[in-house]
């Protein structure tokens, strides 16, 4: 009886090795896991997160309930024209405290100890992370999209909410990105909550959440009309306009800014090239702290 030839061992083992992407995936998905189940065992990091921005919705709404018809650009009701500033806002400060987890396995010598692990790629510790947040701010956002439903102020409709998503998966992206640069960038988690206390309302207020630009001063119209938040606010409530279709994201003007009017693509075209800008600019950060 021969032996099996010795050339097929090395084949068959590559063949039972699983591919490099299926173990980042795997690692990714572990790590992912692992700040859910941290979620479930604090569920008031996602009650407060949908809480704060429904307490906006709802008194902002009934505040300006009776507002003069005509008021706003387009007309329509206050509330109408508040849910897209506040589906936006709860998405943006989602993703603006992606860096905490990081920065707490910082400080608690967790993420030491997954430096020291054998892992296919470190780099699956930001997709985790990112992955995290972006599932936590699609949750909270999509919970204001349907209370705002249920308090009269619209439905985008089918297409519509896809723009919603698409909006939305670029700006977490692009605020997650700047997020966890700070969290390597910062010494201590002390700092970073101050930076997101600061950073927080005032962009809220510079931008057009609360109010169109045709209210504000000539220098805050600028601000708001460079402030990415407005760049995710304008298309969103070009999808509550009614019969929204997506074709049309390419022609229609969602926003009169001073220097020009853009359309829904040219802000998304924007916001995508945000995310990809900061994510390229923290890489480097990342290889260092990472290696």
């Amino acid at each position: 009886m021969t032996s099996a030839s010795p050339s097929l061992a090395p084949l068959s083992e590559a063949a039972a090795e699983p591919s490099a992407l299926a173990e980042i995936s795997q690692e990714t998905l572990a790590l992912t896991r692992r700040l859910f189940v941290q979620l479930i065992r604090r569920p008031s990091t996602l009650v407060a997160g949908v809480l704060q921005p429904l307490i906006w919705l709802v008194l902002f709404g009934a505040l300006f309930a009776k507002a003069p018809q005509g008021l706003l650009p387009g007309g329509g009701s206050y509330g109408r024209f508040l849910g897209a500033g506040v589906i936006v806002f709860t998405a943006f400060s989602a993703a603006l405290n992606a860096g905490l987890p990081v920065m707490f396995d910082r400080e608690f010598g967790f993420l030491n100890r997954l430096l020291v692990a054998p892992l296919r790629s470190r780099s699956s510790i930001v997709l985790a992370s990112v992955l995290y947040i972006t599932s936590l701010a699609l949750v909270q956002s999509l919970a204001i999209v349907v209370t705002a439903a249920l308090l009269g102020y619209g439905w985008p409709g089918a297409s519509g909410l896809l723009l919603v998503l698409i909006t939305l998966l670029l700006l977490v992206f692009a605020v997650t990105a700047l997020s966890l640069g700070l969290a390597f960038a910062l010494p201590g988690h002390i700092e970073l909550i101050a930076v997101i206390f600061v950073a927080n309302l005032p962009l809220l207020f510079a931008s057009t959440a609360l109010a169109p630009l045709s209210f504000m001063p000539t220098w805050l119209g600028w601000l708001a009309a460079l402030n990415p938040l407005t760049f995710a606010i304008e298309p969103i409530r070009a999808a509550y306009a009614g019969n929204f279709q997506l074709n049309r994201i390419f022609t229609d003007v969602v926003l009169q800014a001073p220097y020009g009017s853009l359309t829904a693509a040219s802000c998304l075209a924007i916001l995508a090239a945000l995310a990809l800008g900061l994510f390229l600019a923290i890489r480097p950060l990342l290889d260092r702290k990472l290696t």
